[in-house]
């Protein structure tokens, strides 16, 4: 099965060693095809990290991810996104709206949505105007608690049922990427498959490569 499934990927909760993930970073988006980096700072319990801290990381990140033509999103955020000069962001349900994170990014801006395992949520962010649905979570995950969980065949439907692209979020790594891949996931995101594996970032992302081709 031929398929166009990139990586979608997320940073880890806590960055302590800035210098030391901007090299990390580099090596992930050297390895393989990633689509975009979504910056996300917040703790396991949903505390965010300093808005400086954020907008300085961002900044830093920046010049990296626009020389792969890797999309930089702000998670949660709309007016980091927009101070940053950032590509777009990623809400979920109880941040700011899509309508008025459109309306402060504009027309060209990225804007994801978080709909769980919610095929209503997907339908109202997907005919709103969102450039892509995340669904999960698919697996166990530490970098947060999952507040639903969700099965490959919503993916499935989301593939048939729409052209919106869908992002499977959840514990993904790549020993059990190929039943999304096959479900018809658009974009698999990942965070602690990649930034704490063995081989490092650069090995994580041929891994994940590899696997999504096998498919």
């Amino acid at each position: 099965m031929k398929t166009n499934c990139q990586l979608y990927l997320i940073t880890p909760p806590q960055i302590d060693n800035a210098d030391h993930y901007l090299e990390a970073l580099k090596a992930a988006l050297d390895a393989g095809d990633i689509a975009c980096l979504q910056l996300r700072l917040k703790s396991i319990d949903g505390v965010p990290a300093p808005d400086d801290e954020i907008l300085q990381l961002a900044e830093a990140i920046l010049p990296l991810t626009n020389t792969a033509d890797v999309a930089l999103l702000i998670n949660d955020r709309p007016d980091l996104a927009a101070k940053v000069g950032a590509d777009g962001v990623h809400i979920g349900q109880s941040d700011a709206t899509y309508e008025d994170a459109r309306a402060l990014l504009g027309d060209n801006a990225s804007i994801g949505v978080t709909c769980h395992n919610s095929r209503h949520l997907g339908l109202v962010a997907g005919e709103a105007g969102a450039d892509y649905v995340a669904f999960g979570a698919f697996y166990p995950t530490q970098t947060k608690a999952a507040s639903a969980v969700a099965e490959p065949a919503l993916l499935e439907w989301w593939s048939h049922a729409t052209t919106v692209p869908s992002v499977a979020i959840g514990g993904i790594t790549p020993a059990n990427c190929g039943s999304l891949v096959s479900a018809g996931a658009d974009f698999l995101a990942v965070s602690s498959a990649v930034w704490s594996h063995p081989d490092g970032p650069g090995g994580a992302v041929k891994a994940f490569s590899q696997a999504i081709q096998s498919v």
